[in-house]
């Protein structure tokens, strides 16, 4: 199985196809100027400082525990460098009412509005993509249903991770489940603690749920 898995290994580097595999490169960390801040200390810590520029990463979790968040923390970091960026908003969910209390720069910021054509969605994408220019970009398929996103081309993601390559443009997943990151990504996985929701209110009667703790799970290419 070793032998076959090299050969495999082998002939996609040969073929300049190796950016789909996940041992393509050890991670080491990135200097300052090849990532994008998350904006969550506790997650940039782990990461060396962020996600990697020129790769594909995901950002995945069940609903409520805080995807877009994370992603309007990114942009509002990458805004205040006086980077432009974009989001690919597949069932036009974005609220940036909320976005601009995050700090988000709207200004620099282009908003794509899908009403759940995941198809036309990923064409959009890769326009912004070839265009090229932004800092961070984010495609939100996390209200995508599964059976939608896996009629895309199976070289969808490979073909990205190309366009991408090199270049200064983090892009980021957003989805309630796994489906595709670079060598060099990282998939950051939501989960809510149980039992550690924050509430408001003085009597049981008149409480409210404020907040949840969410913990970060980050898995890397190895």
């Amino acid at each position: 199985m070793t032998t076959a898995r090299a050969t495999v290994e082998s002939l996609l580097r040969a073929r300049q196809l190796d950016m789909t595999l996940t041992t393509a490169r050890p991670w080491v960390v990135e200097p300052e100027d090849r990532v994008a801040a998350t904006g969550v200390t506790d997650s940039d810590d782990r990461l060396g400082g962020g996600l990697r520029r020129g790769h594909l990463s995901e950002i995945v979790g069940p609903r409520s525990t805080g995807r877009t968040a994370v992603v309007c923390r990114m942009f509002a970091a990458a805004t205040a460098r006086g980077e432009v960026v974009a989001l690919v908003d597949t069932c036009d969910r974005f609220d940036p009412t909320a976005a601009r209390e995050a700090g988000l720069d709207l200004s620099r910021l282009l908003w794509i509005r899908e009403r759940g054509d995941a198809a036309r969605a990923l064409k959009g994408l890769n326009l912004v993509l070839q265009a090229g220019g932004f800092g961070v970009v984010a495609f939100d398929l996390a209200d995508v249903p599964p059976m939608a996103i896996r009629r895309f081309p199976y070289t969808t993601w490979m073909r990205l991770s190309r366009v991408i390559e090199g270049s200064q443009t983090a892009v980021v997943l957003l989805g309630a489940g796994r489906t595709a990151r670079s060598p060099g990504g990282v998939s950051v996985s939501l989960e809510a603690c149980a039992g550690r929701g924050r509430w408001s209110g003085a009597t049981d009667r008149a409480r409210f749920l404020s907040a949840l703790d969410i913990r970060p799970r980050i898995v890397a290419a190895q």
